[in-house]
């Protein structure tokens, strides 16, 4: 865990608190030692946190504490509370529940008057797709995208047809009736997509790809769009 995390874990223990929880509660709960604890707290005093206590006292976090990153307009907030319920509708098994934590940080430290109005907003997202999609555990994907690490997979189109490919992922198009996994593919030399029900077997190599995720896609995109323009009748994929 790195200091960046262990301080947000920090403070979102004491926000479980209502009342003074002492320093080696805290430590207990962190699996840090004491010293390491008060000088995290010091640094969270610091930058703007408004712990209150001391030591042999216990401390407490005062309601509605926001760090400067997440001090967010009305507008902001719905953007990310409707953001948060699309991934939470849409996204794989993983992504689903991390949605749903992240959301719940999140309304914890919004103002009373604005949780008050959170289920007055207009901005709703449809109903969940199949359950079979929804359970769909997409994290070895994102790991060799980050990694950007070569994999080769086992694949059936929705013809039916089987191949083996092996493919350069760089990114993952999330739709609300499929995801869509774009890579390079070294046999055929282009780009290729595939519906992430269709990947039976896949395995990460131990092989990185030269060129960035970013460069790849870019160049895929200015291919798609320039696919639209040729055929306005055709359609593509835009992410």
């Amino acid at each position: 865990m790195t200091r960046t995390e262990r301080l947000l874990k920090l403070l979102q223990v004491l926000r479980t608190y209502r009342y003074p929880v002492s320093g080696k509660r805290l430590s207990e709960r962190l699996n840090v030692s004491l010293r390491t604890l008060y000088r995290d707290i010091s640094t969270l005093q610091e930058q703007g946190a408004e712990i209150e206590g001391e030591a042999g006292v216990g401390y407490t976090l005062k309601p509605g504490f926001f760090l400067p990153p997440l001090m967010f307009s009305q507008t902001e907030i719905e953007a990310l509370l409707l953001g948060m319920q699309w991934v939470s509708q849409y996204g794989d098994k993983p992504l689903t529940k991390a949605a749903g934590d992240a959301l719940s940080k999140i309304t914890h430290i919004l103002p009373r008057s604005i949780k008050k109005e959170m289920n007055t907003f207009s901005l709703r997202v449809g109903p969940p797709m199949e359950e079979t999609s929804a359970q769909e555990d997409l994290t070895y994907l994102r790991e060799a995208i980050r990694k950007q690490r070569k994999i080769c997979i086992n694949y059936q189109s929705q013809d039916g047809i089987c191949t083996k490919e092996i493919i350069w992922p760089f990114t993952i198009g999330y739709f609300t009736s499929s995801r869509i996994l774009v890579g390079w593919c070294e046999k055929k030399s282009e780009y290729g997509h595939f519906n992430t029900l269709g990947i039976t077997a896949m395995q990460e190599l131990d092989e990185t790809y030269h060129r960035s995720r970013d460069s790849l896609f870019k160049e895929w995109q200015k291919l798609e769009l320039l696919k639209l323009g040729k055929d306005s009748d055709k359609e593509g994929i835009t992410l």
